[in-house]
């Protein structure tokens, strides 16, 4: 035994203990900062509320709510761990950090996040597809509708939508309908008209679902909160997602945004959505068509077929230095037009949503346009 131990038991054993050489705990009789029992229970009552609030999470609506003396978020969650009030998580493998990509939102309305949350049925057999908009910069949580996956559904929705909320300056989504398409400029009948509005439509990269990677973590929540056991049917879990969304905007902390709830920090749009919606202008270095309802224009005496998505609207066509045409709706170019009649499409501008661009090849001597060649997909 070591010189310590062998004293500690000479002076135990002079002062008349007869278990002297008996092992003794080395815990403190008595913890000042143990939490008292009282927090205990006020610790577990909030959890048992809000089960998907995390130990941030409940300190800090215990603190907006006028509440003190609660211990960190640490020992809160040593506390439901104790009452397994918390499932243990199998630690993944690590994986390497690729490079993100930047949202541009640094305002309220800068930029939406809109997509259909992956189809589930409800106990009746009924499919649920969950439209879901979200304001990007906020993480504000403004619609969340079962409709069908068409233009028509979506763009009822999107009119609804911007009536009470107004317009923003971007929305992005992926690739596939009803937002995107493989026509001119991914474009749709839904995209082309939020272009005529003023909304630049954002496309992410085929694949790289983590470019909207706010709006799928949002996805993740609302599915545990909302799908788990079961609804009856369409009307009951649409009930339930407009509870979610009221809980998700002004009661829930959220961490992205410094654990407050979005409500605080969202504001309604100062654009607002037009009585009427006008055709797109052109210079006069365009010549002007009116797209057929067939998706052909009229050039030069035959009909050259661009996309159904512009059936109805104007194009214009600037010509180039090769004396090909540039194809253009509203500002955006939509593919070249050669000299032997056929039309090429470009593929969305998807490189820098916030930065500019990295410089493309100058096919025009009038405005710098993306050649086909270039672009992804």
């Amino acid at each position: 035994m070591s010189r310590e131990t062998f004293y500690v038991w000479k002076r135990r054993r002079d002062l008349g203990d007869p278990e002297w050489f008996v092992a003794r705990s080395h815990a403190p009789k008595l913890c000042r900062r143990r939490t008292p029992e009282e927090t205990i229970e006020e610790i577990v009552s909030l959890r048992r509320r809000f089960p998907h609030f995390g130990p941030r999470k409940l300190l800090r609506f215990h603190t907006d709510a006028g509440g003190s003396g609660w211990p960190a978020a640490s020992t809160i969650g040593e506390i439901l761990s104790r009452r397994h009030l918390v499932e243990t998580q199998r630690r993944r493998r690590p994986v390497l950090d690729a490079p993100r990509r930047e949202i541009g939102a640094d305002a309220p309305n800068e930029e939406w996040a809109v997509d259909f949350k992956g189809w589930f049925r409800t106990r009746d057999g009924t499919r649920i597809d969950p439209l879901t908009v979200t304001d990007s910069f906020s993480r504000f949580l403004i619609e969340t509708r079962i409709i069908p996956q068409t233009i028509i559904e979506a763009q009822a929705v999107f009119t609804r939508v911007f009536e009470e909320h107004g317009l923003p300056l971007a929305i992005r989504s992926d690739n596939g309908a009803p937002f995107g398409s493989r026509g001119p400029g991914g474009l749709t009948r839904l995209s082309a008209w939020w272009l005529k509005l003023g909304i630049e439509p954002h496309f992410i990269r085929p694949g790289h679902p983590q470019e909207n990677g706010r709006h799928e973590r949002m996805h993740r929540t609302m599915k545990a909160q909302t799908s788990s056991p079961a609804a009856a049917g369409a009307e009951e879990q649409q009930a339930r997602f407009d509870d979610f969304r009221r809980h998700y905007n002004e009661e829930r902390p959220h961490e992205g945004v410094g654990q407050v709830p979005p409500a605080r920090l969202y504001r309604r749009s100062e654009r607002t959505l037009p009585s009427r919606l006008e055709d797109p202008w052109y210079d006069a270095t365009h010549e002007v068509r009116r797209v057929r309802q067939n998706g052909a224009i009229k050039w030069r005496g035959e009909e050259r077929f661009l996309g159904e998505a512009f059936a109805g609207e104007l194009v214009g066509l600037a010509e180039v230095e090769s004396g090909d045409h540039v194809v253009r709706f509203c500002a955006h170019d939509l593919g070249i037009l050669d000299r032997g009649g056929r039309f090429w499409p470009f593929a969305p501008p998807r490189a820098g949503l916030r930065e500019a661009p990295e410089p493309a090849a100058k096919v025009s001597g009038i405005i710098p346009v993306q050649n086909v060649r270039t672009q992804p997909g």
